[in-house]
């Protein structure tokens, strides 16, 4: 693949100058197809607590289409994203994916941070008839009551998180944990999956405080916890939110006291935290640097972070950090709907929806990864990280020492369980 900065390619792209690695051109029509490009929405939060997640996402996303760009787009077409922002406000999602698809025509909806703007898209998007994929959003309802034909999800669902870091986290600390936790779909769809785990193996809940989104100060919070007499505190807040409660929880001395430990940590608002408070095990779902999240030998995993190192990480940039989950998420997501499209060799919905289940593939994730038919979830594993305050050597950004696998059939709901609540049924 050339080394193409963004602005050059758009730039290119513009003039209808694009090529390919060998200099033919990039875009040939195929017989029957309109040369006109494919247009595909892309809705993340580019402001607020998980802007920082939402560009990450989006660079994946980027990525993915340069790749098919560069080797002739789908069909011969190339292929456009529009961006919006949604803040991670559940209704505004919903309006931009519906401006999306009215107004700038696009066949396709990809991404989303907030499980409630997952949420509120799937619903518009089925709503108007188009695939959308959920990057990024975790709560189970989106792959269990508000299951739909049209929506496939890319991260975990909750129920994976919470019952591949529960029973790791009671091993080694206990049974009675304090919970702080987002008080929307997200949060409580982990607390739900948490308690789960504990009831089944007599655990039990110390104290939960619900705390809303864009929290800054957790000190009403924090100071509950100590007198409560926890086996662990377990921090289920995200993006900046959670940055702020784990400073917060340094300064107050409970780091010190207490084991520390989540369903889900993200390098993200991990960076922006002082080392000592870069502490506890977490639920991971990607890693750049384990060959048990990548898959040993896995060569689709080291292009890609080869590709990314290539475009982000310049020398002498103090910003550039390494490529996250969350740039894993949106190049799969992308890819995967990309790939549907031209292997079923259209643009239709349902004939997208339909190639999309069951496929399996093997790309940036260890091993075999599928959507399951019955709800559109991605199964792939999940690991669990021990946090390293300070990195490893030549590398301060390397903080997690992956522990434990947890294969995706042994973390999610089983497809029997699943029937109850998921009923997928395409538009006649």
């Amino acid at each position: 693949m050339s080394n193409i900065d963004r602005r050059t390619f758009v730039k290119r792209a513009g003039l209808g100058a694009a090529a390919l690695a060998g200099g033919m051109p990039a875009f040939i029509p195929r017989l029957g197809e309109a040369a006109d490009a494919i247009k595909i929405g892309v809705i993340e939060p580019y402001t607020g607590t998980y802007a920082f997640p939402g560009e990450n996402e989006t660079r994946g996303i980027e990525m993915a289409v340069d790749a098919w760009n560069k080797r002739g787009g789908v069909m011969g077409r190339k292929i456009e994203i529009v961006k919006e922002d949604d803040a991670a406000n559940p209704q505004q999602a919903a309006q931009k994916a519906r401006k999306l698809v009215n107004q700038d025509k696009c066949v396709s909806l990809v991404g989303t941070v907030s499980s409630g703007s997952s949420i509120s898209v799937s619903g518009a998007a089925k709503d108007m008839g188009v695939v959308f994929m959920a990057t990024g959003g975790h709560t189970d309802d989106v792959t269990g009551k508000n299951c739909s034909w049209n929506t496939f999800r890319v991260c975990h669902s909750t129920w994976m998180e919470a019952h591949a870091t529960a029973s790791t986290l009671m091993k080694k600390f206990g049974k009675k944990f304090y919970f702080i936790t987002p008080d929307y779909a997200f949060g409580r769809s982990l607390q739900v999956a948490f308690e789960d785990v504990l009831k089944k193996n007599g655990g039990s809940v110390a104290g939960l405080d619900y705390t809303p989104l864009g929290t800054t100060d957790f000190s009403s919070y924090l100071t509950k916890v100590e007198p409560a007499k926890p086996d662990a505190l377990i921090v289920i807040v995200q993006g900046d939110d959670f940055t702020n409660c784990m400073k917060q929880a340094n300064q107050f001395g409970l780091l010190k006291k207490i084991p520390v430990g989540g369903p889900q940590a993200e390098l993200e608002p991990l960076w922006g935290l002082p080392p000592e408070a870069r502490v506890g095990f977490w639920g991971i779902e990607w890693y750049y640097k384990s060959d048990k999240c990548l898959g040993v030998g896995n060569a689709a995993a080291h292009s890609f972070i080869g590709e990314y190192n290539r475009r982000y990480m310049k020398k002498g940039d103090n910003k550039a950090t390494p490529p996250t989950a969350r740039e894993c998420f949106g190049y799969v997501g992308m890819d995967r709907l990309l790939h549907a499209m031209s292997e079923a060799k259209s643009t239709d919905s349902v004939k997208v929806a339909k190639q999309l289940e069951g496929e399996k593939f093997t790309t940036i994730f260890a091993g075999s990864s599928y959507f399951r038919r019955e709800d559109h979830q991605l199964m792939w594993p999940m690991w669990v990280a021990e946090l390293r305050p300070n990195g490893s050597p030549g590398d301060p950004s390397d903080i997690f020492n992956v522990q434990d696998i947890h294969p995706a059939d042994q973390i999610e709901q089983s497809v029997a369980e699943k029937s109850k609540i998921c009923k997928i049924a395409y538009p006649t």
